[in-house]
Order: structure tokens, then C-alpha cells, then sequence
């Protein structure tokens, strides 16, 4: 593993530069102190620098994972330093540069325990993705759309247990839940008033409720087609379900796995079509086996965890009744939207990094390659394999 030291001149040339703009063939990328602090279209002499010769590969932003669970045989609910430090090193290695770490239903302690493992790894996390602020999946969602989390803890939401934990954690910037139990519109507005981002999962709900939630701060829908209603009968009448009201919100964004298998070529051809490169977030949802072999693994916490079984390259529940977690990387989704939907590179690009960077709040440092922003950089040969990984003007993966 090369790196190079963060307060020296970097210079990227002879790259296939993607910005959010245009593609800038055989043009210079040169960081200073981890920011980037010019993007040329041509090969310029920067006195003293450390020269990477791009081969005339692409030169594209980092990726951001807003919603990811493990990876490397960790899972973020283990609740300690060492598996977040490990989870942000192996999926550097796949092109993640940022990610927000994700829980899973839970009780309060095992919560709290995960919330101080998060604020312990993030000051001593230099050579991997670097953490952009902690997403909590469940406890408040619909017991009939649970999917793998876990029955025991699953309730409605409860002002004096989640205003005490938002009130004691400042990084938490996003909490999933189903909007149409007792109490989540309220939960929505005091998480909207705290700058953090409600978002709809795990749920049942129908158009008119997905609405309402969305006119209090429900902005996002995650996993879209997971775990979630389409249309549906009450008595003698249909009812749009989330995945309707998806496509009827225009300004609703949604988050996909985009790794083949939880959504097929044919669905991702729909989302893209229907909701576009600015509302669609790529997620690898992934578990601790993301990057192991095929087997018997974990989803949770070793001790109390799910068990589960992966193979055709996604995790299953032992029965084989259900997908019980992904297992992608963010190398793999941007790859899929291209060579399975057919999405022009660019716009794939897009899905990765500055769409996610707009919906973490993210966005005025990273997300694209500009001046001014972050270094965190990828250079991709051309079938989109990584070469290399570089993290606020760190180069801490090179293959």
C-alpha cells in the first residue's frame, strides 16, 4: 500500500478526468494539503510534485456510501473500534473514499455501545473511507416489513428514547424508519429540526402517508423495491405504495442496491428512467461477508446476530426464504448501472458520489473533482476496475 505524505503537492496526470460537467481527456488533477486545488485540461508542470501517471484511465470522485453495515468479516454493530477501522479499510480498497456507518435494529445499550465505538474509530481513522456521520435503521418500522432485522426490538417511536440519543450524539445524520406508525410524522420534524435526515424504510405505507411524510422531512426512500409496500387492497379498494409514490414525488430521492441480484437489470432500467441521475443514491447495503467468500456469516453483531448464508453473491437467509443483506461494493454498482442498464458513465459516476454527497450534506467538499473540494479521488482502468484509491489526498490503496 503506497502513501504519500497529505501536506505534499500531488499531480494526477494524463487521466480521463469525469466531472459533473464534462469528460476532460489527458487533463491534470493537482492536491495540495488533501484538497484539490486545480483541475486542468492538459498535462501542466507542477514544480516538486509527486507525479501519478493516470495511463489514461478515468480519473473520477471518490465514492460515497451513505448506507453500509460491514464488510471484510466486521459488522458495525460488533460496537467496537477495530471493526469500524477494519470496514473503512476494506471497502477503500473497492473505491468507497466515504461512508456512513449503519445499524440495524437493536436494543437501546447495543445502540449506545455502537454509537461510542463510532466517535472512538473517527479520530483514529486515517488510512481508510473516512466517516461522514452515523445512519440508524430501525427500531421504528413495520413488523411486517422487517426482512432480517431483528422481531424483538422493533417499535414505535418514542420521543424521550430517540430526542436522548439524538441530543447526545451530534454525528448522527440520518435515521431510517416507516412513517406511518403512531408518532413517526412527529419523530420526522424534531429529526428535520436537529439537521437530521428522516428517511423511509422497512414500512407499509400508502401514497397519501408517504406524502405527508415527505412535507415533514422524509426526503429519501431507502433501499428502494426492500422491504417495502407497492400497490396494495385495503377492503375492495388499491393503494399506491411507497415504490408508487417514489416515482409520483419527483423531488423524493431513493437509494438502490444496485448489485444485479436485489435489483435486476430490468428494475434498474425503471428507477433510471423514472427518477434520473440527481435523485438516485447507489448503496451497497453490505454486510460483514462484503469482499469474504462464500459461506455460513453473520448479519448483526457476532454474538446474537442473524445467521445467513452467501452464495450467488448475496447474502440469504438459511431457509433460502428471503435476501438477508447484500454483499457489494461500490466498485461493483457503478460497474452494474452501466453494463446492466446501460447508464452513460457519467451519470453512473453521479449516483456514486454527488448525488450522495447532496443527501448526506455533503456536498460543498465532496462528491466531484474541484478545486476547493476534498482529494478524495479514483483512478478506474477502462473496465472500471480500481487502481487506485486516494482519500483526502492520500493514496492508501494502488494496485
Amino acid at each position: 500500500m503506497e502513501k504519500s505524505i497529505q501536506s505534499r503537492t500531488v499531480k494526477i496526470f494524463n487521466g480521463k478526468i469525469i466531472t459533473p460537467d464534462e469528460v476532460i481527456e489527458g487533463g491534470t488533477v493537482v492536491i495540495t494539503g488533501g484538497k484539490i486545488i486545480s483541475v486542468c485540461n492538459n498535462n501542466v508542470q507542477v514544480e516538486g510534485a509527486l507525479e501519478i501517471d493516470a495511463g489514461s484511465s478515468y480519473v473520477v470522485p471518490g465514492f460515497i456510501d451513505i448506507h453500509v453495515h460491514g464488510g471484510g468479516g466486521y459488522d458495525f454493530m460488533d460496537a467496537n473500534e477495530s471493526a469500524f477501522l477494519e470496514i473503512s479499510k476494506t471497502h477503500a480498497r473497492f473505491g468507497t473514499t466515504s461512508m456512513m456507518p449503519t445499524t440495524l435494529t437493536s436494543t437501546k445499550e447495543e445502540l449506545l455501545q455502537t454509537l461510542a465505538a463510532y466517535k472512538s474509530a473517527s479520530e483514529k481513522n486515517i488510512d481508510g473511507a473516512q466517516f461522514i456521520g452515523m445512519h440508524l435503521e430501525g427500531p421504528y418500522i413495520a413488523m411486517n416489513q422487517r426482512g432480517a432485522q431483528d422481531p424483538r426490538y422493533i417499535r414505535d417511536p418514542e420521543p424521550r428514547e430517540y430526542e436522548e440519543i439524538i441530543e447526545s450524539h451530534d454525528f448522527i445524520k440520518r435515521w431510517s424508519a416507516a412513517p406511518e406508525l403512531k408518532g413517526a410524522i412527529e419523530f420526522g420534524r424534531y429529526l428535520k429540526s436537529k439537521n437530521v435526515l428522516p428517511a423511509i424504510a422497512h414500512t407499509d405505507a400508502i401514497y397519501e402517508e408517504v406524502l405527508n411524510a415527505f412535507k415533514d422531512g422524509y426526503t429519501l426512500i431507502t433501499h428502494l423495491y426492500s422491504a417495502m409496500s407497492g400497490v396494495t387492497r385495503r377492503n375492495e379498494y388499491r393503494y399506491a405504495g411507497v415504490i408508487e409514490s417514489a416515482y409520483l414525488i419527483d423531488e423524493m430521492d431513493v437509494e438502490i442496491i444496485a448489485d444485479g441480484i436485489h435489483l435486476p437489470a430490468s428494475l434498474l432500467k425503471l428507477v433510471y428512467k423514472i427518477k434520473g441521475p440527481n435523485h438516485i443514491a447507489l448503496i451497497t447495503d453490505a454486510m460483514r461477508a462484503a469482499s469474504m467468500p462464500p459461506g455460513k456469516s453473520i448479519l448483526g453483531p457476532l454474538n446474537g446476530g442473524q445467521e445467513v448464508i452467501v452464495e450467488d453473491g448475496v447474502a440469504k437467509l438459511p431457509d433460502r426464504s428471503a435476501f438477508a443483506g447484500s454483499v457489494a461494493t461500490t466498485d461493483r454498482l457503478v460497474r452494474n448501472m452501466v453494463n446492466l442498464a446501460g447508464v452513460p458513465l457519467k451519470e453512473a459516476i453521479k449516483m456514486a458520489t454527488l448525488t450522495p454527497a447532496r443527501i448526506a450534506g455533503v456536498e460543498d467538499r465532496k462528491g466531484s473533482i474541484r478545486a476547493g473540494k476534498d482529494a478524495d479521488i479514483l483512478i478506474l482502468d477502462k473496465n472500471l476496475c480500481l487502481k487506485r484509491t486516494i482519500v483526502r489526498g492520500q493514496s492508501i490503496y494502488a494496485c
